[in-house]
């Protein structure tokens, strides 16, 4: 991983070493301890959690998956017959209450007003009509205070692509959205790879926009009707159309994202959204499937 790290620009001083640094992030995923609590073999807490709050912003840890992701593609290690499914994370209470200006950009400091400091120039802009907690990725749902994270895993139960919305977001809403994430890149020339030799998903994904999505862009795909649809459609006879087809044994390979899923929630600080922040939560399920990737 040394050679896809970014490097200091020689403005701020030397930085503390990459390995070092990266070892504290780890065990605060793995852990989920707060940042002030980590050992003291990790260095200062505040430069292990400002490197990663960084590295979130700006998507060096992303852009450190797709590598992984490119070089395992082209090892021939990543199984095309991927799955879509989320899953609702409770947030703790220390993850709301992040500050804003009246005007909706993030500052650090949290006052109106003030020039942005150095550390707020890697910071993403608000989300467009998010507001608050809404715009962090957290909302009500049946669990309380919680952010929903949206998923898809290859075959061997590997994440491909991560968004983070509110819990009581509907899961087909984020479906191309997820897709549209799922890019692995080529070790030589080429475009990325977007397309799976197939997808399943379950009955949340099982809507028109959906299946139009998919059968737009030639993907084969395993979703079950719905009921109520099925039940639709019987009654309207011959202009109901014909039943979506369902590849039972292939829908079977399902449980590959629920697997993947329970890899990701093995490291305490994903299971419980403790950031603040959307993106840095988004950064931290990152670090967390790039851990998956190199250890698998």
């Amino acid at each position: 991983m040394r050679p896809l790290l970014p490097v200091s620009n020689g403005r701020c001083g030397r930085w503390r070493d990459h390995r070092q640094v990266i070892d504290g992030i780890l065990h605060r995923v793995r852990t989920g301890v707060q940042w002030r609590d980590l050992p003291e073999r990790f260095g200062p807490w505040k430069t292990v959690y400002e490197r990663h709050r960084l590295w979130s912003a700006d998507g060096t840890w992303e852009r450190l998956l797709q590598q992984v992701q490119a070089a395992a593609d082209a090892a021939g290690e990543i199984d095309w017959d991927i799955s879509v499914d989320s899953t609702i994370v409770r947030a703790h209470q220390h993850a709301a209450g992040a500050r804003r200006t009246a005007a909706g950009a993030r500052v650090k400091g949290g006052r109106s007003g003030r020039t942005p400091g150095r550390n707020t120039v890697a910071e993403p802009a608000r989300p467009a009509g998010g507001g608050g907690a809404g715009g962090e990725g957290l909302g009500r749902s049946r669990g309380g205070f919680t952010s929903k994270l949206h998923l898809s895993a290859d075959g061997r139960c590997r994440p491909l692509s991560l968004v983070v919305t509110g819990g009581q977001r509907a899961d087909c809403t984020q479906f191309e959205t997820v897709l549209t994430k799922t890019r692995v890149a080529r070790v030589g020339p080429g475009r990325p790879r977007t397309k799976p030799d197939s997808l399943a998903a379950d009955k949340g994904y099982s809507n028109g926009p959906c299946r139009q999505y998919l059968r737009r862009r030639g993907i084969r795909h395993s979703i079950p009707e719905k009921t109520d649809s099925q039940a639709a459609r019987l009654c309207k006879g011959s202009r109901g159309g014909r039943p979506s087809g369902c590849d039972e044994q292939r829908y079977k390979k399902r449980n590959t994202v629920e697997r993947a899923i329970n890899r990701l929630k093995q490291s305490r600080a994903v299971a419980t959204r403790y950031d603040q922040r959307g993106y840095v939560f988004l950064g931290t399920a990152t670090t967390a499937a790039l851990l998956i990737r190199l250890r698998s």
